[in-house]
């Protein structure tokens, strides 16, 4: 589809167009039913746009008559040109899937740049591998063990602050792990391949497992009034709720000091893990600013004496 075909279309169809892109590229799948559920549109109407779609870009998308959908294409290329933050927050929010056309800003504003953006070729497999519940064949690149060849079951997307996760059992190891998904090359959607019930996201225990946090100015810096105006605390105490997956991001990010006597020194540790046995058990505390397991804590006390 070239850029005079799109100009040609009114805004309201280019949406729609745009949205047929969306999710047959990052679900791998549309119905009509999709559209006259998301646009209000009826379904002849919606039929119109499918057909209108596979007639400008050929071999994007195919109909599965058993399915009664429409599925990815054998020679898909996108039209769309989505920004990697859009694509983002429509999949994992559920808003900005309009046609990608820059708009004014209201106001002048500025936010910094993530690490880096994944690319969007392979943040498709991803999703698509997510939505269809069936495993991924990945080329790893890892600090600690260098390029892989590995078999994944994805579930889902994980934002750390600087850059995204999958969150997925691991055939190789037959573990539940986080890969940073711009370390993936070479997706391949194992379409037909059976998952194991073990390898579900009912039994990630790290998934699963709730963790509740407090969090407290620091007992070390000036003016904790600051401190709770700027992170919304009321009577004194922060308390949060979230996966034991993602603590140690969160309480990495937001450098949350989690030792257990509030050592750490810096003008970035603004708040203290109030109580560190919170995040015992939790793998990826050793992200958590501080953090010594009461296992680690004997270790240095005995080597004290």
């Amino acid at each position: 589809m070239s850029n005079e075909q799109l100009a040609e279309l009114t805004q309201p169809q280019r949406d729609r167009l745009a949205f047929v892109e969306l999710r047959v590229r990052f679900i791998g799948e549309i119905r009509r039913q999709d559209l006259v559920s998301r646009f209000g549109i009826q379904s002849a109407a919606a039929s119109r746009d499918l057909a209108l779609y596979k007639d400008l870009s050929p071999g994007n998308i195919d109909y599965d008559s058993k399915g009664k959908s429409y599925i990815l294409g054998p020679d898909f290329h996108p039209v769309f040109d989505f920004p990697p933050e859009r694509v983002l927050s429509w999949l994992t929010q559920g808003f900005g899937d309009g046609e990608p056309m820059r708009l004014k800003a209201w106001v002048a504003s500025e936010s910094p740049s993530r690490l880096t953006h994944p690319d969007l070729d392979v943040l498709a497999s991803v999703t698509r591998a997510i939505h269809q519940e069936c495993p991924l064949g990945i080329e790893y690149h890892s600090i600690s063990s260098g390029r892989t060849q590995r078999e994944i079951v994805p579930f889902a997307l994980i934002d750390n602050g600087l850059r995204w996760h999958v969150r997925a059992f691991d055939r190789k190891s037959q573990e539940f792990r986080d890969f940073v998904i711009t370390r993936i090359r070479h997706p391949v959607v194992l379409k037909g391949q059976l998952v194991a019930s073990h390898e579900m996201s009912d039994q990630d225990i790290q998934w699963t497992r709730i963790v509740e946090l407090e969090l407290v100015p620091h007992p070390d810096q000036p003016r904790p009034e600051i401190t709770e105006m700027d992170y919304g605390i009321r009577n004194g105490v922060l308390r949060m709720k979230l996966r034991a997956a993602t603590a140690g991001y969160l309480l990495r990010k937001w450098s949350v000091d989690c030792s257990p006597d509030h050592s750490l020194r810096g003008h970035e540790y603004r708040l203290w893990l109030n109580d560190p046995l919170a995040i015992y058990g939790v793998k990826n505390a050793v992200l958590a600013p501080g953090y010594r397991s009461p296992d680690q804590q004997r270790i240095d006390a005995d080597a004290a004496e």
